[in-house]
């Protein structure tokens, strides 16, 4: 059980913790305040509940699974429950007024949070087209100043834009789209994006595994570190587990980007570009801050939706519910999530 657990204790160790116990201490009074969430018994595969005790701060019970039943059996073994912390899921939700509708339910803070965060990330996604062009530099690609992978991206991209001009070109004749998928081999859905003027990107990107390390790395950059490979080694005695590969790549594109003037936001991913407009807003490098120029100018949709993140992290430290009403008048405008947080007003943020 403990294996299952990953609780670094052995049998021997387990035992003395029960022996330990006191048998005639008094057991504690049934909790009234209660937080419950998922866990990962194996990622991706099962998952169990763990329910905690908000008032002594301690894990009273590990339920096998997180499904709707399972939470409505224990909750009505526990009819003294007041008021319960949870996610703004619509599984431990659903359970929580079935079986316990006497008790409050609040919704946890690191999850509205984490929520606010991802809505403001599918935006700078859904802009992702408009971005590449903005940071995209602004004279012609020299293709002898490109490092191998970006040169592999530039062929590609010249293949899909002759693509595009005879998609372009057909239905220009007036080619109905079907005539059009059926001469060049391209789906329906692609040549709607050409005509939409989507599908012109020439560097794509893609998670990587530097998103996570942009502030040590620029940090080191600009302490006058500029070899890949001294790059590496120390991100990687920090814990960093990517390849050197990737390093070198970062490191061969900053030098060109910085010799040619360009800013170097055009390769870069939706995850980093929302993290330089928030978090590293004010403490990136001035790298940074030339993008955030770039991206207000060119879609001003982000600062909008940029400041209803800004409001939303406001009103929640400072405990106003006060300030909930003109928050979803303002960010219902920028906002695709509010119609959640309306629908969800019965929790107590």
């Amino acid at each position: 059980m403990m294996a299952r657990l990953s609780a670094p204790w052995s049998r021997d160790t387990m035992l003395r913790v029960l022996r330990r116990g006191d048998p005639a201490a008094v057991p504690p009074p049934p909790a009234r305040v209660i937080g419950i969430d998922d866990f990962a018994w194996r990622r991706g595969h099962s998952y169990g509940s763990i329910v905690v005790d908000l008032e002594r701060r301690e894990v009273i019970d590990l339920l096998p699974d997180r499904q709707r039943d399972t939470v409505i059996a224990w909750l009505r073994q526990n009819p003294q429950v007041e008021i319960i912390c949870r996610d703004r899921g619509p599984g431990y939700g659903a359970a929580a007024s079935e079986a316990a509708p006497q008790a409050q339910q609040v919704a946890d803070r690191w999850h509205l949070f984490e929520n606010a965060s991802a809505a403001f990330l599918a935006a700078v996604r859904s802009e992702m087209p408009c971005l590449r062009r903005a940071l995209a530099p602004t004279g012609p690609v020299d293709p002898a100043t490109l490092t191998r992978a970006e040169r592999i991206q530039w062929d590609g991209a010249q293949l899909r834009e002759a693509l595009n001009l005879q998609v372009i070109y057909l239905a220009g004749q007036g080619v109905p789209i079907k005539a059009v998928a059926r001469t060049t081999g391209v789906s329906r859905n692609t040549i709607r994006k050409i005509l939409r003027g989507q599908r012109h990107d020439t560097f794509r990107t893609r998670q990587s595994s530097l998103d996570a390390w942009s502030l040590p790395l620029e940090a080191e950059w600009s302490a006058g570190c500029r070899v890949g490979a001294e790059l590496w080694r120390r991100l990687k005695a920090c814990g960093f587990g990517g390849s050197l590969r990737v390093v070198s790549e970062w490191a061969t594109r900053r030098r060109r980007d910085e010799k040619l003037g360009h800013t170097g936001g055009a390769g870069l991913s939706a995850r980093t570009i929302a993290r330089s407009m928030t978090t590293e807003r004010d403490t990136g490098s001035a790298q940074t801050a030339l993008i955030n120029a770039v991206i207000e100018k060119a879609v001003p949709a982000l600062i909008s939706a940029r400041e209803a993140l800004d409001r939303f992290h406001a009103m929640m430290r400072s405990k106003d519910k006060t300030r909930l009403d003109p928050w979803i008048a303002m960010a219902a405008k920028t906002n695709e999530t509010c119609a959640r947080v309306r629908v969800d007003r019965r929790v107590n943020c």
